[in-house]
This record gives structure tokens, sequence and C-alpha cells, in this order.
């Protein structure tokens, strides 16, 4: 009998989903994303629309960028960040869609702007 590719190494892609998960853990990444969800942004402008100093946001955008969650286009001197649209958009619809049919306490859909 012929398993199943994610039956035969059970924790295959651990690591991957360990540094998924903790990238969208994490308060400012998050940040970054929601951001980012409203329109494509250069570093001056997330860090503008989220009050945090400019080398956090770099180093933020990095971790983000080596897993594909941001993408970066440079436009001259400048580089515009902007979501990964084949995945990262469609699965913020699925949290936000789940968030409001399952996730009835307060406290879940409360805004944290």
């Amino acid at each position: 009998m012929k398993k199943k590719t994610h039956e035969v190494i059970p924790f295959m892609n651990h690591h991957s989903y360990n540094i998924f998960f903790m990238n969208l853990a994490n308060p400012l990444k998050i940040g970054i994303i929601l951001c980012l969800r409203d329109g494509n942004k250069n570093v001056s402008e997330i860090m503008n629309a989220l009050k945090v100093e400019q080398s956090k946001i770099s180093h933020a955008l990095t971790s983000l960028k080596h897993c594909k969650i941001v993408n970066v286009e440079q436009n001259g001197k400048e580089r515009i960040y902007s979501l990964n649209k084949d995945t990262i958009i469609p699965m913020l619809n699925l949290i936000d869609k789940h968030a409001s049919c399952h996730c009835k306490n307060k406290c879940c859909l409360k805004s944290w702007k």
C-alpha cells in the first residue's frame, strides 16, 4: 500500500512549520503583515504606520522575506514590500472567516490597533 507523502515522514516539515508560525506569532511581524494588507509600502511607510524604529522593522522584514511571507521589489533606491498574494492573503482571509464564524469570545474579535 502506498502511503501519502505527509505520512511517510511524520514530522518532515516540522522545522518549516515552526519558523512559519513563529513569524505569525510575533506581534511586530503581524503588524507588518496587516500593514501590508492595506497595500504595498516602503520601510518608512511601515515605520510611520506602526510607530516602530527602522532597525526593528528591517530585521522583521528580513525574516518575513526569507519565508516568502513578504516580497520585495527594488524601485530605484527604494524597496517596496508586499504580501505574498498566492498564500498569505488567502490565509488572512481564511483566518478572518474562521474568527468571525468560530471565535465568539470578544477578546478574539477585538481590534488590536
